[in-house]
């Protein structure tokens, strides 16, 4: 018994793993995955119900990578301010600062990156 449920558990990551490969890495359009899974056997139904699922994983990941965009992007931006900031007061009576340009335009790029994502 759980040898043959370990083969479908199998089989049902296959036709996943197909799924997404056509979705994903080939930009395969809902239908003609809908299409590729029906002409495996898959009934209407349940190939529209896998198509649903890895859409619901893929925007899952897509707004979990946009948030860890926006939050390294807004350390990075602040952490060059702050570099910034404490060079420039440190310099105050006379003397050398650094401009953390970098570090802020970097991080805010990032920042936007990760919004425009959402």
């Amino acid at each position: 018994m759980s040898g043959e449920h370990n083969e479908q558990e199998k089989y049902v990551q296959q036709i996943y793993n197909y799924a997404a490969d056509l979705l994903i890495k080939q930009k395969q359009s809902r239908e003609t995955v809908i299409q590729a899974l029906v002409s495996r056997g898959i009934d209407h139904g349940p190939a529209s119900t896998i198509v649903d699922n890895i859409e619901k994983q893929k925007k899952v990941a897509v707004n979990e990578r946009a948030r860890k965009d926006m939050i390294y992007g807004a350390l990075w931006c602040v952490g060059g301010i702050i570099v910034t900031a404490a060079t420039y007061s440190a310099a105050s009576g006379g003397g050398r600062y650094v401009i953390a340009w970098g570090a802020i335009v970097f991080g805010a790029i990032q920042f936007f990156k990760g919004v425009a994502k959402l």
